[in-house]
């Protein structure tokens, strides 16, 4: 029954594997785009390294995105407004204001029927003329135009701006003839209305009529010029792809897979589409078993990886699709970078050159993509070898935007041939490429918490000895606090030279004993001289409770939420040995009885990573050197020797991803650095 859930529990492994690699296939092809390609590949100002091209059919020449941009901005500047009249306005305004001076005729005597049918008139023609809402200098849609459309009904009218009034200037010449007129009477008029009240804007701007017309004028720019018959020749074997044949080579490129669509054989698309995916996911699965099978068969790992890959891959489609922003803003030198946080440098780039090749199937200047992207992602990895502050990914990004800025100026430098050619623009979307790389913090955090990982900053924060389960350790068990910073200390140190996780190394060092706070008394760096409750028990009790530290360390390290990784180090700092001490007590005194060690053995399992290895080598080595009266350089040798080659012969170390070199290191390490804390003290001279 064992053998066969064991074989099953194998079976489900490769099933998962294979599943989530169908998965991600399958999400791929959806994604990426399945339109049929042209099979040369250019580039302007270099050889054509193909055969003699002729034009396999008519076609027209595209005009370059530049010319087009800039056609359509020159329509836009000189583009006339359109201002809708309202006739209703003019013929009520100009009735009441002539009924309010009827009214007010009576008591001013030069309010006369023939002054009132002028000023009348005056007002009249002010509307007539047209009111807008403000002067054209502060007014952004008149800013630079000399003249407008005025609609009336269906009739447009073009007049010159500086015919139309602003409310201001129509006050003012409504005021300045009714002031005319009326003379040393005015003021008695003035205080009896409000000539403002008969002034309001009868023009206004229509937006939607507006951006009709734009939409018109735009859209009737043509997008070609010219044509090439089919038979002429297009470019020789060897020619320098000049602009005027790169723009006739894009061309032929637009038309050729337009024209292919619309009779090809779809199945052949569909087959060859996937046989290019499968062939990328295929070097990404042959890398992870080969050379990261930790990777590999770890589901959430590899479910991590298969995730941003296609998250990647559709982020670049769907800016690619809607055309509203450069593809170069789009950060994916983010991908790495997480990869390199949460696993390793190698797999970053490996995973990095993959989605670069999938994602330049489908975007434009796929070498030039390709080229930038790859080298900026590499930068990425390399200059962040670590994370333990936010200025690290600052730096980074800069080293991204510095990466992507010099590659395409010399890019540009080699296609266009010429500096002043270059298009500073571009830079702004590396600038903002680089921006969104500090992205990658928050997103840390966010992964840590749906994936399980451990980054840096999560393990120098889990260091800080005001973290609960610290702080529980040094006041309940300050011996054992002590011993941990010291392992820690020493296990830091070990890791920096023979590489791995010097952070990782120093958090599950001081974490890897917090299971002695249950009964801190019972370890003998926690008693005071003489007293030990050992005393009381028999050796198998006293076994049982020396052994109960581990299994009471990862239940109590659970429970406060601690990673797996940090876990780990509780669970293996002892791997499968026994309680020496209490064994070999058992043993002397009965002698009779079988030798079962089961009853003074730790559950295990053994150490599987150099982290977890130099910890436990560490442990025992520290506590037996305290333990020694004579601590001389050949003594602590002679016991660091010992008890390295005793974990060795005892099969402890079998799973540790250690070299005979490493654990050389690591020997010359520990001598060095318990020599340091256990020097010779000079011994001060009595006062006399």
């Amino acid at each position: 029954m064992k053998k066969l859930l064991t074989r099953l529990g194998h079976y489900y492994d490769r099933l998962f594997i294979v599943l989530v690699f169908s998965a991600a296939i399958f999400l791929l092809y959806l994604i990426i785009p399945g339109e049929s390609r042209f099979r040369y590949e250019f580039q302007k100002n270099a050889p054509w390294r193909h055969e003699t091209l002729i034009a396999p059919f008519d076609f027209a020449i595209f005009k370059p995105d530049e010319l087009i941009k800039a056609e359509r901005d020159s329509v836009r500047k000189l583009f006339i407004p359109y201002y809708q009249r309202d006739t209703l306005v003019s013929q009520q305004q100009s009735k009441n204001l002539e009924i309010t001076l009827k009214d007010l005729s009576s008591e001013i005597p030069s309010l006369n029927e023939k002054t009132i049918t002028t000023i009348s008139g005056v007002i009249q023609e002010i509307y007539k003329a047209g009111i807008i809402s403000q002067s054209p200098e502060t007014h952004p849609i008149l800013k630079d135009k000399s003249e407008m459309f005025i609609v009336n009904d269906k009739l447009v009218t073009r007049v010159p701006i500086l015919s139309v009034f602003s409310l201001k200037t129509a006050f003012q010449a409504l005021n300045d003839t009714v002031r005319f007129f009326l003379k040393d009477q005015y003021n008695a008029l003035n205080q009896n209305m409000n000539l403002a009240d008969y002034i309001q804007a009868n023009l206004s701007y229509g937006e939607e009529y507006n951006i009709q017309e734009m939409t018109k004028l735009t859209s009737s720019i043509s997008e070609t010029q010219g044509m090439v018959q089919g038979g002429e020749r297009i470019i020789f074997k060897g020619d320098i792809v000049t602009p005027e044949k790169f723009m006739i080579l894009n061309s032929l490129k637009k038309n050729y897979e337009t024209k292919q669509g619309q009779n090809i054989d779809w199945y052949m698309l569909i087959i060859g589409k996937l046989l290019l995916i499968i062939s990328c996911m295929l070097i990404l699965v042959l890398y992870l078993s080969f050379f990261r099978s930790e990777i590999f068969h770890e589901k959430r790992h590899l479910s991590f990886i298969l995730l941003m890959m296609v998250l990647m891959v559709f982020t670049f489609r769907f800016v690619l699709q809607h055309d509203f922003i450069n593809i170069y803003i789009v950060p994916l030198a983010i991908l790495p970078i997480l990869l390199r946080i949460f696993f390793d440098s190698r797999t970053a780039i490996y995973t990095l050159l993959v989605v670069s090749l999938l994602i330049g199937y489908f975007a434009p200047n796929s070498y030039e993509f390709i080229f930038l992207n790859l080298i900026a992602g590499i930068i990425a990895v390399f200059s962040l070898d670590k994370l333990h502050r936010r200025s690290h990914l600052v730096l980074t990004a800069l080293w991204v935007f510095i990466s992507y800025s010099v590659l395409y100026i010399a890019l540009s430098m080699i296609q266009e041939g010429n500096f002043k050619a270059i298009r500073w623009d571009e830079l702004e979307w590396f600038a903002g490429n680089a921006l969104l790389l500090l992205l990658a913090y928050p997103l840390i955090y966010i992964f840590e918490k749906i994936f399980g990982f451990v980054s840096d900053v999560t393990l120098i924060e889990l260091s800080n000895s005001n973290q609960p389960l610290l702080r529980k350790l040094a006041e309940e068990a300050p011996g054992t606090f002590q011993h941990s910073l010291q392992i820690a200390s020493l296990a830091e140190a070990v890791i920096h030279r023979i590489g791995g996780n010097p952070f990782l190394a120093y958090a599950g060092a001081l974490y890897h004993d917090i299971g002695k706070t249950n009964q801190p008394v019972y370890f003998v760096e926690n008693q005071s001289a003489g007293m030990s409750p050992h005393n009381e028990l028999d050796y198998k009790e006293s076994a049982k409770v020396i052994i109960d530290h581990v299994t009471y360390g990862v239940k109590l390290a659970r429970r406060n939420k601690l990673p797996e990784v940090l876990i780990d180090f509780i669970t293996s700092h002892h791997g499968t040995t026994q309680a020496k001490y209490f064994y070999t007590l058992y043993k002397n005194e009965h002698p009779e009885v079988a030798n079962d060690p089961s009853d003074f053995t730790y559950p295990g399992p053994k150490p599987k990573s150099k982290e977890t290895s130099v910890v436990m080598i560490i442990d025992g080595i520290e506590a037996a050197t305290r333990a020694l009266k004579d601590k001389t350089p050949e003594n602590i040798r002679e016991l660091i020797q010992k008890m390295i080659q005793q974990k060795l012969d005892d099969g402890q170390l079998d799973y540790a991803n250690l070299t005979l070199h490493d654990i050389s290191i690591i020997k010359d390490t520990l001598l060095e650095k318990l020599m340091n804390i256990y020097h010779v003290r000079i011994e001060y001279p009595k006062e006399k």
